[in-house]
Order: structure tokens, then sequence, then C-alpha cells
């Protein structure tokens, strides 16, 4: 089964950048602190190297991650119904109590730059919203076995 990662341009360009950069300027920095702290001597008790090579450890796996997103994006949003819940939208709940909650239905990576919650489609309240029609009412189990519910009362387009 393909997954796909919907990302707005925005973000899908902020991480061919942050790839880039960690392909290249962020390897050959990390590569010379490495060579740098090797000379040094004794690497058992070298916690320069042993620093340097855990950030490239990090590094490589961010690449990774990056590449995946990258090799699985979709840009833009889901084709879906006016006023369905899905991946890019804008969604507003509101608890049994009254209170309501106004958060982005996406992936962390546009969590860094959107000045609203984020939730992933896949976290508890994420994935009980998803495909549901604005007036549908929700019941979600949190992760502790609390049983919550909701109220879907706007859902519009991330802009």
């Amino acid at each position: 089964m393909n997954e796909v990662h919907w990302l707005t341009q925005e973000a899908f360009d902020r991480l061919q950048a942050e790839l880039a950069e960690r392909e290249g300027a962020g390897r050959v920095e990390l590569t010379k602190r490495i060579e740098l702290a090797r000379e040094e001597g004794d690497l058992k008790e070298n916690a320069g190297y042993h620093a340097a090579k855990d950030e490239q450890g990090k590094n490589e796996a961010r690449i990774r991650q990056i590449r995946h997103l990258l090799d699985h994006a979709q840009i833009g949003t889901p084709d879906v119904g006016e006023g369905v819940a899905h991946i890019g939208q804008v969604i507003t709940v509101e608890f049994a109590d009254g209170d309501s909650e106004t958060f982005l239905l996406g992936s962390r990576e546009e969590a860094a730059h959107s000045s609203l919650d984020v939730l992933s489609p896949t976290s508890p309240l994420g994935a009980a919203v998803l495909n549901q029609e604005v007036g549908a009412k929700i019941s979600y189990q949190l992760p502790n076995g609390k049983l919550i519910s909701v109220t879907i009362t706007e859902v519009r387009p991330y802009s």
C-alpha cells in the first residue's frame, strides 16, 4: 500500500531545502567535526567524537525521513466534499462541556510553521474526525481509556 503524505507547497519546499542542507553542507560539517575529534586520540573517552557521531546518526535518520516524506508527498489537499474533515483542513470541534478546539489536521511538518495546533490524522482526535461531516457527533478513546465526545462545528480550508 502506498501511503500519501499531504503537504502544502510551502512545507514541500521547506523539506526540499532542509534535505539539500543536510545532504550537503550539514554532512560536510559533521564529517570535519568527526575527523578533528578523531585526531585528538583515544576514541573510547573522546566525548567530542561520540557527540559528533551521534549527531551524524541523527542527521542521517532525518535525511531518510525527509526522503520518505518527499517520495510519498502529494501537494495540496485531498479532493473531498465541502464540510468534510480531511487532511489539510482547519477543523473546529466542541466538547461535551462546551469548550471548543480549532486545529489543523495535518503532519508535523506543517506544525513547525503554523500558528494553529496541528493534529495528526493518526492521533485519537484526528482519526475520529477524519472523513466526518460538520455536525457529526463523534466519540473517541484517549490513550488512558477515557471516552471523549465531540461535535464537529466547522471545517474550512487551511490558508
